[in-house]
């Protein structure tokens, strides 16, 4: 049974930091781009940031310079260190996992069940 857990959610000022992590179970890890995304209140889930198999990543450009996503295979787990947080990145954070390929958009195969991310002004 495939299970991805994300912790690290909380409430946070403005300018702080947060690091969220997505440990995998279920899976080969090492087999799987993993990701970020979320979602806000009355809104579209979005991309946040991914890592692929060998490392390389991509961010949403609202994130970048501000957010990074690492991975660890040793631990199955992927993380996501985000500096500089603003009041519009309050949402709830979602880890995904794909198989072989680099995560793009919504279509992934395992969600995790999400984390609220909530930043005070």
């Amino acid at each position: 049974q495939v299970q991805l857990v994300e912790s690290g959610g909380g409430l946070v000022q403005a300018g702080g930091s947060l690091r969220l992590s997505c440990a995998a179970s279920g899976v080969t890890f090492s087999s799987y781009a993993m990701g970020w995304f979320r979602q806000g209140p009355g809104k579209e889930r979005d991309f946040v940031a991914a890592i692929s198999l060998t490392g390389s990543t991509n961010y949403a450009d609202s994130v970048k310079g501000r957010f990074t996503i690492s991975r660890d295979n040793a631990k199955n787990t992927v993380y996501l260190q985000m500096n500089s947080l603003k009041p519009e990145d309050t949402a709830v954070y979602y880890c995904a996992a794909r198989r072989f390929i680099i995560i793009r958009t919504t279509q992934v195969d395992y969600w995790g069940q999400g984390t609220q991310v909530t930043v005070s002004a």
